[in-house]
């Protein structure tokens, strides 16, 4: 594995590239996490795939050009966002390439889809929160009072850590996605980080109909995963629109939110080469 930056106007762009298959694949990984964490693939996927890992914004390595205040706030729309991808694979020299995405990085992976689908080979995602992110991340990223709200709770030093408490007593998080979010809020960094990250991508808003439009006209294979025990984010939130997609997939896996772990090369390569 390798890891590289990739200049472009709107950020510095840090990835790991891993694997040394013909097909491109790239991954965006979920919150809190980084771009090494499909590393794990690379051993039952690795002969096909050459793996493309992003740090997602506002994660490790990876920069905004504009990191202020007022453009965190203006955030980043869909076709700014797809550009910034299809240009690194210009770069590349990749024409085509497969997209494989984790809880928050489904937001990147979906708005790929609905700006450049013409690109885009397979469409993999597990745990894909963008299907239905849930009231209160709306509340707090689309709507004015609730994204001041988030700004004045980020700089605070216990504002945050007693409203995850409260969402936690609403029952709108289970205690595995509580846990999580507790450990990406324990410094001031790290809040800012949260709220920039809810902020930056509010436009981000998934068009189911485009999205199924462009799957089925561009005949993408899509392979979608979810956790039996996953709480927040089960096959419910997409089974409407999954019910859409002509050459859709999908595997409910006996796993809560946590669905990236040992197992997951084994099923998602019994997915990809099952006709």
């Amino acid at each position: 594995m390798t890891n590289h930056y990739y200049q472009h106007p709107i950020a510095l762009l840090h990835y790991y590239k891993f694997g040394k298959g013909p097909k491109a694949m790239l991954c965006f990984h979920g919150y809190g996490m980084h771009g090494k964490q499909f590393k794990l693939l690379e051993e039952q996927l690795g002969s096909d795939y050459t793996f493309y890992g992003f740090d997602l914004f506002f994660h490790k390595e990876t920069k905004l050009k504009q990191q202020d205040l007022a453009s965190i706030k203006q955030g980043i729309t869909k076709v700014q966002l797809a550009k910034l991808f299809t240009d690194f694979c210009d770069e590349q020299q990749i024409h085509k390439f497969s997209i494989l995405s984790y809880s928050m990085g489904s937001h990147y992976a979906a708005t790929i889809v609905e700006e450049a689908p013409e690109r885009i080979l397979e469409f993999i995602a597990a745990a894909p929160s963008s299907f239905k992110p849930g009231w209160l991340v709306i509340f707090l990223s689309r709507k004015k009072l609730g994204n001041k709200l988030l700004e004045k709770l980020a700089l605070s030093d216990k504002g945050m850590h007693q409203l995850l408490k409260f969402i936690k007593s609403l029952k709108v998080i289970d205690q595995k996605i509580y846990e999580i979010l507790y450990q990406e809020i324990a410094t001031y960094e790290l809040r800012f980080s949260f709220y920039a990250c809810l902020t930056y991508l509010k436009h981000l808003k998934m068009n189911h109909d485009k999205l199924v439009q462009n799957l089925n006209q561009h005949q993408i294979k899509s392979i979608f995963i979810f956790g039996a025990r996953d709480k927040n984010y089960s096959v419910k939130i997409a089974e409407a629109t999954l019910k859409r997609i002509h050459l859709a997939k999908q595997e409910i896996l006996d796993a809560n939110h946590e669905l990236v772990n040992a197992e997951f090369p084994h099923h998602l390569k019994k997915l990809l080469h099952d006709n």
